[in-house]
C-alpha cells in the first residue's frame, strides 16, 4: 500500500518562544519505501530545527525562535508498504496500564467492572470499541484542552482524542495495557490529524478507532504514548504562539481499504 500524508500550518510566535513539532510519520523498520521533505520557513528564510527521537519511533522537531515571527511549516511523506509490529518492553507494558492524565481508569473501575466485567483480552477490546463507539457523539468543537476521560463519558460526546480517552481508560481499567496514538488517517473527513487507541493484547498492540470515521489499515503513525499529552502535533516550551492555519492530506494510492470494526489490526 502506498499512502502520501501532508501537513502545513502557520503560526505567529512572540519573543522567546521554542517550538516542538510531532508531525512527522513515526520512521520504524519494515516499509519497502520511505520518502519526506520538512521546510520551516520565517519572513522567507529557512528555520534550523533538531529532530529528536520520540517514542515508538515518533520524532519530534525542535526550533527556537529569538524574536517575533510568522513561522510556515510543510511537511509531506510518501511511504510504500507497512511497518513491522512494535516489540514493547515489560516496563512500557507497565507504564501503559497505569492511569494517566487524560485517561483516568482508577476513576472508571466501577463502569468499567459493570459494563465488562467477565471479558477479557479480544472480546474485551471490541467491546469496548462497540461500547464507546455507541455511547459516545461525534460532535466537532464539543469539548475542552483539559477533558479527560471522565467529563468525556459525563457529558456523553466528544472528538476522536476523547473517544481514544475514554476507550483506553476503560481497557486499563481491566488490566489491559492501552495508548493514544496520533495517526494521519486516509478517509478522514473532515480531514486533520486523527487519534486512535491501541490495546495490547495477544503479544501486541491493537487498534481501535471508537469514532468509525476512518478505515484503521489505512492509517500512518505519527507518535504514540500515554494519552495526548504525549501526542500534541504543536506543543510551546517556553513562550507562545498563535496557530493561524492548518490543512491536513492523507490519502492511499488506489481504493481505500473496507474498514471490518471486528478485525485485530496493527497499526502498520
Amino acid at each position: 500500500m502506498e499512502r502520501t500524508v501532508a501537513a502545513r500550518m502557520v503560526f505567529k510566535t512572540v519573543a522567546d518562544t521554542k517550538v516542538a513539532l510531532a508531525i512527522a510519520v513515526a520512521r520504524n523498520p519494515g516499509y519497502t519505501s520511505f520518502d519526506e521533505s520538512l521546510t520551516v520557513t520565517a519572513g522567507g528564510s529557512a528555520v534550523p530545527f533538531h529532530e529528536l527521537a520520540d517514542y515508538h519511533g515518533g520524532r519530534l522537531h525542535y526550533m527556537e525562535f529569538a524574536d517575533p515571527a510568522e513561522v510556515t511549516v510543510d511537511y509531506s511523506a510518501t511511504v510504500v508498504g507497512r511497518a513491522e509490529p512494535e516489540e514493547s518492553t515489560l516496563a512500557e507494558l507497565i507504564r501503559y496500564v497505569r492511569p494517566s492524565r487524560y485517561a483516568e481508569s482508577d476513576r472508571l473501575l466501577p463502569t468499567a467492572y459493570a459494563e465488562f466485567g467477565g471479558l477479557h483480552g479480544e472480546e474485551l477490546l471490541q467491546s469496548v470499541r462497540n461500547w464507546v463507539y455507541g455511547e459516545l457523539r461525534y460532535i466537532s468543537g464539543s469539548s475542552r484542552g483539559t477533558d479527560g476521560a471522565v467529563e468525556t463519558l459525563l457529558h456523553r460526546r466528544g472528538v476522536c482524542r476523547d473517544f481514544a480517552h475514554l476507550a483506553i481508560a476503560l481497557l486499563r481499567s481491566k488490566d489491559i495495557p492501552a495508548r493514544l496514538a496520533a495517526v494521519y488517517a486516509p478517509g478522514l473527513a473532515p480531514m486533520d490529524f486523527h487519534a486512535v487507541a491501541e490495546g495490547h493484547i495477544n503479544g501486541a498492540w491493537h487498534v481501535i478507532d471508537p469514532t468509525g470515521l476512518a478505515p484503521r489499515e489505512s492509517m500512518l503513525r505519527i507518535t504514540a504514548g500515554r494519552d495526548s499529552s504525549d501526542t500534541a502535533f504543536l506543543s510551546t516550551v517556553g513562550g507562545r504562539l498563535t496557530l493561524n492555519e492548518l490543512r491536513v492530506t492523507a490519502v492511499v494510492n488506489g481504493q481505500l481499504p473496507v474498514e471490518d470494526p471486528a478485525r485485530l489490526l496493527v497499526l502498520g
